[in-house]
């Protein structure tokens, strides 16, 4: 891999996007890496996700404007297909995954780490949607993804103004689930990461999907969809063997 880095730590594994020069811009290099690791993720062992930026800049500036800069709307539209690929793939997974924002998370940075289930950072890290101020919307899911997490009024501020936002004020409207120090940002999340490692891959993939799928259907679909879950959950050996540990206090 040419722009990303893998690393595997047990049941962990971090990717890192290697552009600092490029403030690790995701241009259809990066994207192409993306699809071929989230691919194998899906199949591997592996139980946690967590992906960073390289240094402490930029998690990610975003999409390659020096290369949408010369593209029409035909390149654009292709563009923004393969940036809806990665990151549903990342939604989709049935694995959690984690982002480490370490410095600018802009334009599709955010939408970056919009896609993950749980977003960490560092206090200097600041998010936006600034691509009106460049003639453009939001086209890597951004309008979709930031509503949904922050609510409507809050994302129409973020994407209509262009504005960048501390670390803080993402805590605070809940875009960010916790915040840690730049130099324990990474051994903080492998550190949750390990956690979420050591409970049921099965019952955490099924709940993922379901609140996943919670977020556009209505209350009793999603209760129904819950119930034909939880009854799932129930015919796997894990589920047993877990249950049994507990009821003999060795859990």
């Amino acid at each position: 891999m040419a722009y990303l880095k893998v690393e595997r730590d047990d049941q962990v594994v971090q990717i890192t996007i290697t552009r600092q020069e490029k403030l690790n811009a995701m241009n259809l290099a990066v994207m192409d890496e993306f699809i071929s690791i989230l691919d194998g993720l899906e199949k591997d062992s592996s139980r946690v996700i967590i992906i960073t930026g390289d240094g402490t800049k930029a998690f990610s500036a975003g999409a390659d404007i020096e290369y949408m800069s010369s593209i029409g709307p035909s390149d654009a539209e292709k563009y923004a297909l393969r940036g809806h690929e990665v990151l549903n793939k990342i939604e989709k997974l049935e694995k959690p995954v984690i982002a480490a924002v370490n410095g600018y998370a802009l334009g599709g940075g955010c939408e970056l780490a919009l896609s993950c289930d749980l977003r960490f950072a560092s206090p200097n890290a600041y998010l936006g949607q600034p691509e009106v101020t460049l003639g453009i919307c939001p086209g890597w899911g951004g309008t979709q993804r930031l509503l949904r997490i922050i609510g409507p009024a809050r994302a129409k501020d973020l994407i209509f103004s262009g504005r960048k936002i501390t670390a803080e004020e993402a805590f605070s409207m809940g875009l960010i689930n916790k915040i840690f120090s730049s130099e324990n940002l990474i051994s903080e999340t492998r550190s949750y990461a390990k956690t979420i490692s050591k409970n049921s891959s099965f019952a955490i993939g099924v709940s993922k999907m379901l609140v996943n799928k919670g977020t556009d259907a209505n209350l009793d679909t999603g209760l129904k969809l819950e119930i034909y879950s939880w009854a799932v959950c129930f015919s796997t050996k894990d589920r047993e063997e877990r249950m049994r540990k507990f009821v003999e206090k060795k859990l």
